[in-house]
């Protein structure tokens, strides 16, 4: 699309996560003007764990000129240990892919999710992102799409991005009704002080530790905030969405861990422990229509397996902003990114489900074998 159409063309993105904030940074990157992003919460807070950005999202920030904000949120990793639980025997240690693959180095970037999402909606024009807009209905007219919010709003745009979530209700409202699927797992997450970690964290570089029972430590240091993000997945048949857990249990399915991540688990103040039950979804036949696409979680929700939620959605952002510079119009730049991103996310959704087993790591990134 030529620059003027870009700059003149209302956009609407439902969702201020890092898909949301990504898509919205992305798009006045190209020269598009006209965005508003509205996000559901009345406030926004500091929520979530650790994720590590990939090097092709840390090449995107250096395109949409937000790399050096990014990295004084977070640290720089070159490698992913996987280990044995009692942490005796590395299964695999392996750089990060396309680390070496651009005109610099692009560490994989270690970050909270609330600083990430801090730094991307910090970047973006005052009043582009509107707080307290729950999205009630979607009307796809073709050409153009109305918003109407619980609050009384309604609005209308000639492109419509659903950054949603798993639960997208412009998913499950323009391409029918999809239920998240159960994946047989429980993940509990906290952040904690690295002097609270037991010697833990010696780098900048995350350990997953593999347990013969399913349950897998992670942990991802956050050295810049002299923290851990330290993330239990355990197999469960509880498919509540927030299960309750108790210290006891916790320490019976770490048995045989390293005794650090055992105390570590002891010591947790369990008010502070996110616990989730871990869904995904089956792949979508589409992702578009003629003014309305998705992204992140709500086109393609993955299990956390391989690390790719984030990126995923990131990689969408630039894709679609790629994609709308190439397209003659909306439409043909909505499936323009559709055939570009789909495959790459379907494959990441399937080797997600895989998981992991510690009598089966070949690789520290199946996905890319």
């Amino acid at each position: 699309m030529k620059t003027s159409e870009l700059k003149n063309l209302r956009i609407a993105i439902i969702g201020g996560g890092y898909g949301g904030a990504s898509a919205a940074k992305a798009l006045q990157s190209v020269g598009a003007e006209n965005i508003d992003v509205y996000e559901q919460a009345p406030a926004l807070g500091q929520v979530g764990a650790g994720i590590g950005l990939r090097p092709p999202s840390v090449e995107l920030f250096r395109q949409w000129g937000i790399f050096e904000a990014i990295a004084a949120a977070s640290s720089p990793s070159d490698h992913l240990e996987i280990l044995t639980a009692d942490g005796k025997h590395v299964l695999a240690q392996e750089e990060w892919p396309f680390l070496r693959a651009y005109d610099q180095i692009n560490h994989n970037r270690m970050i909270h999710r609330g600083d990430f999402i801090d730094v991307l909606l910090g970047a973006l024009p005052e009043g582009m992102v509107h707080l307290d807009h729950k999205l009630e209905t979607i009307e796809d007219h073709g050409e153009t799409a109305t918003l109407r919010f619980t609050n009384g709003r309604a609005v209308t745009a000639d492109l419509v991005i659903g950054a949603d979530g798993i639960r997208s209700t412009v998913r499950n409202q323009v391409f029918g009704e999809i239920q998240p699927v159960f994946s047989g797992e429980h993940a509990y997450r906290a952040v904690i002080s690295i002097e609270d970690a037991h010697g833990l964290v010696t780098d900048d570089n995350p350990r997953f530790y593999m347990g013969e029972n399913g349950t897998i430590a992670y942990n991802l240091p956050l050295r810049h905030r002299g923290q851990l993000s330290y993330d239990i997945t355990a197999p469960s048949e509880d498919d509540s969405w927030a299960p309750e857990i108790s210290t006891e249990y916790l320490e019976k399915i770490l048995e045989g861990f390293d005794e650090r991540i055992v105390q570590v688990a002891r010591e947790l103040d369990l008010s502070q422990v996110t616990s989730r039950s871990v869904f995904d979804i089956d792949s979508l036949d589409s992702w578009h229509t003629d003014s309305v696409a998705l992204l992140g979680d709500a086109a393609h929700a993955m299990l956390h397996h391989q690390g790719q939620g984030a990126n995923s959605a990131i990689l969408d952002a630039g894709g679609l902003a790629d994609a709308l510079v190439q397209g003659d119009s909306v439409k043909d730049a909505l499936s323009i990114y559709e055939t570009t991103r789909k495959p790459l996310t379907d494959e990441l959704q399937r080797v997600s489900r895989l998981g992991w087993h510690a009598d089966a790591v070949d690789s520290a990134f199946p996905a890319n074998q």
